[in-house]
């Protein structure tokens, strides 16, 4: 792997215009940290929120946490301003909501370089209109475009329930194409894909049942709207001791020389195929990250 891995276990949502928000945010044992201008933050509000957030995004502090600022819509009054600010303000990522086409990203990207954003400045997109489930192969290509700089989706359950008038339950039944959907999509453009949030985050086995599933469909992580929300988070999409111990266990034993041009070998009882090594790798490389984060 060429490109080291950041953990995207858990994104926290923090409202820009909540700046005690915004400082406690440096405390929190969070991987990322999605600072909000849109759906949490009032009309009346927006200027404050974008003046918060980038004095608090230039300031710094925030060490090995990711930083990524959610900006209105370019079609809405805020937009632009708010891609101007962030391309000044430097975080590691821009969330862009409402993307429904590959042309949606494709202008953000256009935006940025002509603002002069630096080749690391990565865009993520919300996916959460019925365009972009249709349309989810489309988008997640765009992560195959440096150009277009797409590094991740994010999954907008809520609005995606408002847009299809789909019912939120437990399990979400109705969800589950559209969740798979969008992990073949992000799959297949080479990012990450993070679930979408849980509402009622008083109900601590109803999350933590949530973020299982969200692990066993392949998401990375899964976005939070309240710091009490992390640490289950982190459990459900952490490699446990013994996936990392048997991921290392195979990975040496492929590299024995005996080994060289072995497609399958057994293990412990256990037939393990290269694939299963490959896989292992991306376990020991997200354990590996995560210790070094702590």
């Amino acid at each position: 792997m060429t490109v080291p891995l950041r953990p995207r276990r858990s994104a926290l949502y923090m409202p820009g215009s909540n700046a005690r928000a915004l400082e406690k945010a440096k405390t929190l044992d969070v991987d990322c940290l999605l600072l909000d201008l849109e759906d949490a933050v009032a009309p009346d509000a927006k200027k404050l929120a974008r003046t918060q957030i980038n004095d608090a995004v230039s300031a710094g502090g925030y060490g090995e946490r990711e930083v990524v600022i959610r900006i209105n819509g370019l079609d809405t009054p805020w937009g632009d301003d708010d891609l101007k600010m962030a391309v000044k303000a430097g975080p590691d990522a821009i969330l862009v909501p409402k993307v429904n086409a590959p042309a949606d990203l494709q202008r953000v990207a256009h935006m940025l370089s002509l603002h002069g954003a630096s080749h690391d400045l990565k865009i993520w997109a919300m996916m959460e209109t019925p365009e972009a489930m249709l349309n989810a192969a489309a988008i997640g290509a765009c992560g195959k475009d440096p150009e277009v700089r797409l590094s991740c989706f994010v999954m907008g359950t809520n609005d995606l329930a408002k847009e299809t008038r789909a019912r939120l339950m437990p399990g979400r039944a109705a969800m589950m194409p559209w969740l798979m959907t969008c992990v073949a999509a992000a799959r297949a453009g080479g990012i990450d894909i993070l679930d979408g949030v849980y509402n009622a985050f008083q109900d601590e086995e109803g999350f933590a049942a949530e973020c299982a599933q969200g692990a066993e469909m392949g998401m990375d992580g899964k976005t939070l709207i309240h710091p009490k929300q992390i640490a289950s988070c982190h459990a459900a999409f952490s490699p446990t001791e013994e996936e990392v111990a048997w991921a290392r266990k195979i990975n040496e034993i492929f590299d024995l020389p005996e080994n060289a041009d072995k497609g399958a070998i057994q293990v412990d009882g256990k037939m393990v195929e290269r694939l299963h090594a490959e896989m292992g790798k991306r376990v020991i490389a997200i354990a590996d990250a995560i210790a070094a984060r702590a």
